[in-house]
């Protein structure tokens, strides 16, 4: 199975080829195309490679899938015998990611020089 560890909005995600990843919002639309060249390890039937931080022969592509919002979460105040409650709620917001390919970038051809004699 071929699988990568991808670094986006300071967190690490694993994205495996035709799975989707949920990352924090990211500001493109529906049905573009992204590329994360920020890739920390990649393993491909038992061969790993890993970065130091990052690899730079490898990139993860993907298609933004949709804008989501995570679960509602409650954030309580409360200070005993003092009359002090607040109750506020939060969802964070995610970008759906389907990866469509996890490739090594093409290096450019080296100019091959001859020896001189």
């Amino acid at each position: 199975m071929k699988y990568a560890v991808v670094e986006s909005g300071g967190k690490q995600y694993i994205a495996r080829e035709g799975e989707t990843i949920e990352v924090d919002r990211l500001s493109d639309e529906i049905g573009s195309k992204i590329t994360f060249d920020a890739v920390l390890l990649v393993s491909d039937d038992g061969k790993t490679q890993v970065g130091t931080p990052y690899l730079d022969s490898v990139q993860v592509k993907g298609t933004i899938a949709a804008q989501i919002k995570g679960p509602k979460l409650l954030v309580f105040k409360y200070k005993p015998k003092e009359r002090y409650r607040r109750r506020r709620g939060h969802r964070q917001q995610y970008t759906r990611v389907l990866i469509d390919k996890i490739s090594a970038k093409k290096a450019p051809a080296k100019e091959k020089t001859e020896p001189e004699s």
